[in-house]
């Protein structure tokens, strides 16, 4: 008779963010939310990568749990970082901005375990199209991208506002999975479990 597999200890999720839900229930990990009271503004001096690394490790040790997983996504263009806007005159700025010119995008991850921590930044190239006025107001109108770093949803309405990506899809989504799948295994959590009936 054989001896069946421990289900895995549940990840601890530090964020709101319904995307990092969703990847996460994607993977099959087992996981709890508890979106942290961090803050989430850029220190004078750093660059987007650094901002978006030291978020996602604050977040992490914002939360209790034996296993933490946060991150934070920072959208870069012209080595200006845009955080998320604060309302939709703001959100048609960052599209006209963004419009027809590459953009950099850093996810930094943090993982908290039993045995250690780890982090790292994650980062993809996004090129927009040429948007047409009606476009911009349109998509700013529909509120979509205010919850969002650079004020777009890749994997929602503002998937047609991008032409190309050069790197990591997830990594603009908010979490890049693979990475985290590899931390994960390199601070000891039971992986094998996972995909187990």
């Amino acid at each position: 008779m054989g001896t069946v597999a421990a289900r895995p200890p549940a990840l601890v999720l530090a964020s709101g963010s319904p995307r990092r839900r969703e990847l996460l229930a994607r993977l099959g990990l087992p996981f709890e939310v508890r979106p942290p009271a961090a803050e989430e503004a850029p220190r004078p001096g750093e660059t987007p990568a650094q901002t978006a690394r030291r978020l996602a490790e604050a977040k992490a040790a914002a939360v209790m749990g034996d296993w933490v997983v946060a991150a934070d996504t920072v959208v870069e263009v012209e080595g200006r970082a845009l955080g998320k806007p604060r309302d939709a005159e703001e959100n048609e700025r960052f599209l006209r901005l963004l419009s027809g010119r590459d953009h950099r995008v850093h996810t930094g991850l943090a993982l908290v375990g039993p045995g250690g921590a780890a982090s790292l930044v994650s980062t993809a190239t996004v090129r927009f199209r040429q948007l047409a006025d009606w476009e911009i107001a349109a998509y700013a109108a529909s509120g979509e991208g205010l919850d969002k770093a650079g004020g777009y949803g890749i994997q929602e309405k503002g998937m047609v506002l991008v032409e190309a990506i050069e790197g990591d899809f997830f990594t603009v989504m908010g979490l890049p999975v693979a990475r985290l799948w590899t931390l994960l295994d390199e601070l000891g959590y039971p992986l094998e479990g996972v995909w187990r009936a």
